[in-house]
């Protein structure tokens, strides 16, 4: 098991840039993979980015792509998440999660932080 914090979460104007960071206890970080979630109210949670336990693979969701970037620093067992170009859409509970395999799937994910929350104004 391996239990998650977020941070970097706030309060932004439109445009502006946020940097999200998954904090990591417990097990040998490298051997998971990491996601990143959003809820937005009244919305379902859905996929934002992932990367695999090396950093060998990533990937994001269509709608943030270009803007958000996935890293990951297995020596300090964190895992960034860096958003550019931010709009009211992109409001949310922000959660990183943790699962053995690469997955984009939240189904697929077992270890999840309590998020931070992403407030984008206009």
């Amino acid at each position: 098991q391996v239990q998650l914090v977020e941070s970097g979460g706030g309060l932004v104007q439109a445009g502006g840039s946020l940097r999200l960071s998954c904090s990591a206890t417990g097990s040998t970080f490298s051997d998971y993979s990491v996601g990143w979630f959003r809820q937005a109210p009244g919305k379902e949670r859905e996929f934002v980015a992932a990367i695999s336990g090396s950093g060998g693979i990533s990937s994001v969701a269509e709608s943030v792509r270009g803007r958000f970037t996935v890293s990951r620093d297995n020596a300090k067992n964190t895992v960034s998440l860096v958003m550019n170009s931010l709009n009211s859409e992109d409001t949310a509970l922000y959660y990183c999660a943790a699962a053995r395999s690469y997955s984009v799937t939240s189904q697929n994910y077992d270890n999840w932080g309590q998020g931070t929350q992403v407030t984008v104004s206009s």
